[in-house]
């Protein structure tokens, strides 16, 4: 156990209390997550513990207290700062502050990958033409990527994004569903809608819909077309067949970007058949020109019950995978 004392400069009263919360429930959080003892008289702060932690600990709340500057903290903005407080995160900090981290500026302000992991998927996105991005729920792996899109459209990189997601629960046979086409495939395509409206608000991304800037599609409607200059998401992709992904990834042309973005853990196509997400880690994994993110545990950025969920089922399906003989 170490103790190691910080003081946090300026010492505005109000920026205290604003750093500390109301009867120091951020400091409280941060001790329950990094099991540190914190205590402190004024902006003079006391960190008690395991070496690393007291580290991670010291270095967060020096990154909380200078956004307070500029922005009012609850216990969201905590969590999702404290992905990055890990030992492994402080350890390559020096790395990444030599690397300009990529940022998305949108209606909700600029938009930055939380974490070393996240960032480099930003990054990819931007460097190359097409990307996985592979992880559990919450790893904000299809958010970033509709803040990429944001980003290439506005600066005129590309002239229309594209949204997709195989419709996999209803077969891909939507006739039964009402109205025209984008309505059939709403249900489907709503989390990419979400990260749109709020990243761009509900009338404009309507209008840019309606001019057709931004298209949605079920994959199946994908085929025999070629996509110039388009930003392409293809959500869920753990859903696609061999055969799907194939089409899609061969539908990139020319001045286009695609992300394709998915979870191995939850498959929904019949046991039958082989999600083309899974088949093409091993395919493609040698291409040049293709980035892969693989995201875990650390990387998600949802209430924080969320992460220990993620966590549970990886430990049960690592305990019970069946033996092979």
């Amino acid at each position: 156990m170490i103790s190691q004392e910080i003081s946090l400069l300026p010492a505005d009263n109000g920026r205290l209390s604003n750093f500390c919360g109301q009867l120091d429930t951020h400091l409280r959080q941060i001790e329950a997550r990094l099991q540190v003892e914190i205590s402190n008289r004024g902006n003079q702060f006391k960190v008690t513990g395991v070496d690393s932690s007291v580290k991670a600990a010291c270095a967060l709340m020096k990154k909380l207290f200078e956004s307070t500057e500029r922005e009012q903290l609850t216990s969201e903005a905590i969590h999702l700062a404290m992905q990055d407080s890990s030992i492994d995160a402080i350890l390559s900090a020096s790395d990444a502050a030599d690397q300009p981290s990529v940022a998305v500026k949108t209606k909700r302000g600029l938009i930055r990958g939380r974490g070393r992991n996240q960032q480099d998927y930003m990054k990819k996105i931007v460097t190359h033409d097409v990307n996985f991005g592979i992880g559990p729920a919450g790893t904000g792996k299809t958010y970033l990527a509709v803040a990429c899109a944001i980003e290439a459209l506005q600066n005129e990189k590309v002239s229309k994004i594209i949204l997709v997601r195989p419709a996999v629960e209803a077969g891909e046979k939507l006739g039964f569903l009402p109205g025209d086409l984008a309505q059939k495939v709403d249900p489907y395509l709503r989390p990419l809608y979400d990260a749109l409206y709020e990243m761009l608000g509900f009338e404009r991304v309507e209008k840019m819909i309606d001019r057709g800037v931004i298209e949605v599609a079920p994959l199946a409607f994908m085929r025999g077309r070629t996509l110039n200059d388009a930003f392409i998401i293809l959500d869920e992709a753990q859903n696609t067949t061999t055969e799907q992904i194939k089409m899609f990834l061969t539908r990139v042309g020319f001045g286009s970007t695609a992300v394709v973005t998915g979870d191995l853990t939850q498959i929904d196509l019949p046991s039958e058949k082989m999600s083309g997400l899974k088949h093409v880690l091993d395919v493609l994994k040698n291409v040049e020109g293709i980035s892969f993110t693989f995201f875990g545990v650390r990387d998600v950025v949802r209430h924080p019950l969320v992460q220990r969920i993620v966590s549970a089922y990886e430990d049960y399906e690592q305990k019970n995978k069946p033996t092979q003989e």
